[in-house]
């Protein structure tokens, strides 16, 4: 699938899970400082619009996680927007986030 560590290979199959079941055009997952994962779709609301990335922080957020291990992005974007990064980085600056097309192929790490 990609060439990532089994750890963050879980979060990209929780994403590309989120993606499916929804059909969002991205899914995310991410992972906290004790192990435990939340995962989102993309939000698009006519009130509300939040990238999968960043409605995957806030149920972290919501669950009271305060610092990120990792996170991964399903997306056929070739690149991961720049809110969402600003949201996992605003828990935990060095947390790496991979970006993973549909096909599971990862694009990059940021």
């Amino acid at each position: 699938m990609t060439d990532l560590q089994p750890e963050d290979q879980k979060l990209v199959t929780l994403a590309r899970s989120a993606r499916g079941r929804t059909g969002a055009p991205e899914g995310a997952a991410v992972r906290d400082t004790d192990g435990r994962t939340y995962l989102a779709a993309t939000v698009a609301l006519p009130s509300l619009q939040l990238s999968a990335l960043q409605a995957a922080v806030a149920a972290a957020v919501s669950s009271g996680v305060e610092g990120l291990e990792a996170a991964a992005v399903v997306s056929a974007a070739g690149a991961v927007e720049e809110a969402g990064l600003a949201a996992v980085h605003d828990l935990t600056t060095g947390a790496p986030v991979h970006l993973v097309a549909p096909d599971g192929t990862l694009v990059t790490t940021t």
